[in-house]
């Protein structure tokens, strides 16, 4: 087992590993901001050039915030269903919460459409946030319900999964309703996206996403407790309900605002805690949640880095960069390991 001092050189690795990354990421774009005017705008709030002011503090500096965001939260909400569900290939949109920011987006961009109401001057950020999140909240009310009346949490995924597949049939028959114009509007949303954040939005991003993680810090004992079944959880004392409920409500708060805010981002809550667990092989969740919330983000500053393309005014969507990330890994790790362990 590794001692505190090699644990203790991962986490500063890992730090200067996310220094780097956020660095690259607001000085990289279309339009190249040299290192010495990267630092002086963040210690001064000054640049030489306006545009250059502009660029950092309007766009990428709001950007990069939601991506460090997005990576740790989604990293963090795979760690949670991972261990309540004791399934490798849990990740944080398994009990169809993603499904359910999408199906209110589909309801708002595409049945406005199909009603004949013209949803263009209320097309944007805030009005796709507050229908995202409306989503997500009635899908969270059918689990929360379920679950307090289901004991086994294997019955409880399958649920999940069902909830989220009939939602995503109910955006496919709006879909095919729908007309070119609203279609490609959802598209774009689904593709994800981590720019045209206001300060406002980040704001609000950071402060639901403290509270989730403070929750998350409540909820280290029922954790670990679990990682050695339900039986010997119990034998310690932890109220199962509750803590299931905790797990679940906490896992729904930071992937649901995330959904809201960025779009349903795929595979980094369920690629990144294996990533991270091959550098710290520890089940402590004292140890493993820190570790995945910093690789969480500094995955995401890199993906999101490569799908601006640097020196070119293109930008891919940041989706198909995480799954070119992200199922590469989970296909390794099956390969290497032949079994996922957590």
């Amino acid at each position: 087992m590794p001692n505190k001092t090699t644990y203790r050189l991962t986490f500063i690795l890992l730090f200067a590993g996310l220094l780097v990354v956020f660095l690259g990421n607001i000085g990289l774009g279309s339009v190249s901001i040299p290192f010495e005017q990267l630092v002086q705008g963040l210690f001064t709030g000054t640049l030489e050039k306006e545009s250059w002011e502009y660029i950092l503090f309007h766009y990428r500096l709001p950007k990069a915030i939601t991506a460090l965001i997005t990576g740790s939260g989604l990293a963090v909400s795979g760690v949670l269903m991972q261990t309540l569900f004791k399934n490798p290939l849990a990740g944080p949109f398994v009990l169809g919460i993603s499904s359910g920011a999408s199906l209110g987006v589909a309801l708002f961009v595409l049945g406005g459409g199909l009603l004949g109401i013209s949803t263009t001057v209320l097309f944007g950020q805030w009005t796709l946030v507050l229908a995202a999140s409306l989503g997500s909240f009635l899908v969270l009310l059918v689990v929360l319900i379920v679950a307090r009346r289901i004991q086994d949490t294997m019955t409880l995924l399958i649920i999940g999964l069902m909830v989220g597949s009939l939602t995503t049939a109910f955006v496919s028959i709006l879909a095919y309703f729908s007309r070119a114009e609203e279609l490609q509007r959802y598209v774009f949303w689904s593709f994800g996206s981590l720019g045209d954040q206001s300060w406002n939005g980040v704001i609000l991003m950071t402060a639901l996403f403290v509270i989730g993680i403070l929750s998350t810090v409540i909820l280290i004992k029922p954790l670990n407790a679990l990682l050695l079944g339900d039986q010997y959880a119990q034998s310690l004392g932890v109220p199962l309900k509750r803590s299931r409920l905790g797990i679940i409500l906490v896992t729904s708060l930071l992937a649901g605002m995330i959904t809201a805010f960025a779009g349903p981002i795929a595979f980094i809550g369920l690629a990144v805690p294996h990533l991270i667990r091959q550098l710290i092989p520890a089940s402590d969740h004292k140890i493993l949640l820190p570790a995945v919330i910093l690789g969480g983000a500094i995955i995401m500053l890199v993906c999101d880095t490569i799908a601006q393309l640097p020196g070119s005014e293109f930008k891919l969507p940041i989706n198909a960069i995480t799954a070119l990330f992200g199922a590469p890994i989970v296909i390794w790790l099956l390969i290497r390991k032949k079994k996922l362990v957590f």
